[in-house]
């Protein structure tokens, strides 16, 4: 009985879940010129923000801070382009809760120091 027990606890401990919130086409949060003619994609990048479970919730995430740190991970991206925006949960007393980001990095190639960028 005790082993059961344990293995219900432990099960539950590392349990989660997470669900597609949005899909996206494109999507910034950084000011650029919209009539560039200089963008090309970029690398697919991930990104999250989360906050940790010790019984109840110790913060707040956002979408938006997800999304700037994905475009943040080139210094030429302004945007992202084809994003999903996930949630997860991966806590039953302890554990983390959150956003996930993917998206295509867009890069614009007329801001200064990216004429070369890729």
């Amino acid at each position: 009985m005790n082993k059961f027990l344990a293995l219900v606890v432990g099960v539950m401990m590392v349990t989660g879940c997470s669900s597609r919130v949005a899909d996206l086409t494109v999507a910034s949060t950084k000011n650029y010129n919209l009539n560039s003619n200089k963008f090309v994609k970029g690398a697919r990048v991930k990104a999250e923000d989360s906050a940790p479970v010790v019984i109840f919730p110790l913060g707040i995430p956002n979408v938006k801070t997800a999304i700037d740190r994905a475009i943040e991970k080139d210094r030429c991206s302004v945007a992202l382009s084809d994003i999903v925006v996930t949630q997860f949960n991966y806590s039953f007393l302890f554990g983390k809760f959150g956003y996930l980001v993917e998206g295509t990095q867009v890069i614009d190639r007329a801001q200064p120091g990216c004429e070369n960028a890729s």
